[in-house]
Order: structure tokens, then sequence, then C-alpha cells
């Protein structure tokens, strides 16, 4: 009887000990788990700077400046609507400048994106006109080909010195692109033969890797 009344005690003992390291354990996690979030959700209110965003902001300038001047051509927009648009982009165009390669806070880009976005919806309204077939446009091939890149590098179709090359390539042709229509200037069709044919090798490079 006396045995049994030590070996009682003994093993209460035992599985509130367990309970409390338990118990701890739990509260650790807990804790992790937080300063796991708070540190994730600190690094995205750092000013630092913000690459995919700048690469966003250009590809979306490039499709509105495509907009703008088929818009014109075509008689779907008012040379008065293109000037209005063009000089609206313009005005994006400088903010954009200020914060490329800058370290600042992610609002600030959102911000942009914003003024991006409420400009591409307002072309969109004012062009108003029936889908026509009609050549893949530069702008297009642009951001479908940084889709494939972005595609690759996370399917790990492309490995990381592949990823980097083709990356180069693309922002050096989007910049080039996006210098020829500064200020609102309409790409001549030189112009536009080139951008298509640096783009023509980028994506033959690119099938390579499918």
């Amino acid at each position: 009887m006396c045995g049994l009344n030590v070996v009682k005690p003994q093993s209460n003992d035992c599985a509130s000990e367990e309970r409390g390291i338990a118990m701890k354990n739990s509260i650790l996690l807990t804790v992790l788990v937080v300063f796991v979030l708070a540190l994730f959700s600190g690094c995205a209110t750092m000013p630092q700077t913000w690459p995919d965003y700048e690469r966003s902001a250009e590809n979306k300038m490039v499709v509105i400046q495509e907009k703008i001047g088929d818009g014109l051509k075509t008689g779907a927009l008012t040379p008065d609507q293109s000037q209005t648009f063009l000089t609206t982009l313009k005005g994006i165009r400088t903010d954009y400048t200020e914060l490329r390669d800058k370290r600042v806070y992610q609002d600030e880009w959102d911000r942009l994106h914003r003024r991006l976005d409420t400009l591409g919806e307002e072309i969109n309204r004012a062009l108003a006109r029936p889908a026509r077939i009609e050549e893949p446009r530069n702008a297009d091939r642009i951001v479908a080909l940084q889709r494939r890149i972005d595609d690759g590098k996370i399917s790990g179709r492309l490995a990381s010195t592949e990823g980097r090359e083709f990356q180069s390539r693309l922002d050096s042709i989007r910049r080039d692109y996006l210098r020829m229509t500064e200020g609102g200037r309409y790409t001549t069709s030189d112009e536009r033969a080139d951008i298509s044919l640096r783009l023509d090798s980028l994506e033959r490079d690119l099938n390579r890797f499918r």
C-alpha cells in the first residue's frame, strides 16, 4: 500500500510536468510565429528598392503609350483626348523616374500604380471600339515575355544565370522603348522594327527552355 501511495503522486507529478512543458512549448511557438510575422511586416514597410514594382510600372506605361498611339491613328481618340492622356502619362513618368532605383516606402509605388491603373481605365473607356484582329503589339509582347521569364524562374525551367540574362535583355528593350516614346513621341517604323527584332531574338532563346 505504501509503495502504491508513493508511485501515484510521482505519476501525477510527471503528467503535470509534461503538461507544463507542452504549454511552454506552445507559448514559445506562438511567440515565435508572432515575431516572424512582425518581422516580415516590418520589412514590407521599410524603405527599400522595389524592382518588381519598377518593371510592372514600365510595362503599364508601355501599354498605355501604345494604346494612345493606336487610338489616335484609328480615330478612336481625338487629338485633344490623346494630348490629355499623354500629359497625364508624362507626369506619371516623371514621378516614376524619381522613384526608380531609390529606397522608398512601398505605398509610394502603390500610389503610382493606382494612377497608372486609373489612366488605363480612362483610356479604355474613351477607346470603346470593337476589337479588331491585328499582329501583337510590341507592348503586349514585352508584357508576355516578362510573364514567361517570371514563370520560368518559378518553375525552375530557367536556371538563375539564364533568368538574369533574359531579364536583363528584356529590361534593356523595355527601357529603350520607353525612351523612344518619352514626352509623347510616337515611334517610327524603323524603331518599332528594331524593338520587334530584339523581341523576336529573345523569344527564340526563351523557346529553348520550354
